[in-house]
């Protein structure tokens, strides 16, 4: 598998073909690597890729074919589209991508956090997947329970404002 272009890449060129253009891919330390569980989500600084992350594996080197299991995703696209806000086609082909390329390097994907853009660069919306519901799918978690999850994570940059 040398050949194989790292995540991010791959998820890109493959995105790419359905009409959504990564913008940014940044990896994010595996949930068990940056502290206690119960502990509060601004104890991690956001801003680095490896804030609180301990082990050896360099998660900012582009060499890096697939991550750890858990590694989790701060991805950001483009897509065109005619509604201002986070399409369910679009969180559907991006997982769905997400899944494919873990499942071709036996890779457990953590939490993936995503970011809508338009063409001209605005925020159309946010969404994201939880660790937990890519490790329980198929197991305890039923496709149809696992999207609605997902798509219940759905928010528009105007409802921030």
């Amino acid at each position: 598998m040398t050949d194989a272009h790292p995540v991010d890449v791959a998820l890109e060129n493959r995105l790419m073909g359905r009409g959504i253009y990564v913008t940014d891919c940044e990896y994010r330390p595996p949930d068990g690597d940056v502290g206690d569980a119960d502990s509060s989500e601004g104890d991690v600084d956001d801003t680095d890729p490896s804030a609180g992350h301990t082990d050896d594996t360099d998660l900012s080197d582009d060499s890096l074919v697939t991550p750890p299991d858990g590694t989790g995703l701060v991805l950001e696209y483009e897509t065109v589209s005619e509604t201002a806000g986070v399409e369910s086609g679009e969180v559907g082909t991006v997982v769905r991508t997400v899944l494919d390329v873990a499942a071709e390097r036996e890779w457990s994907p953590g939490r993936l956090e995503a970011t809508s853009l338009t063409t001209d660069g605005d925020v159309r919306g946010h969404w994201h997947v939880e660790r937990d519901w890519f490790d329980r799918l198929g197991i305890g978690l039923d496709d149809l329970e696992f999207s609605q999850r997902v798509l219940e994570t759905r928010r528009s940059d105007a409802a921030e404002k």
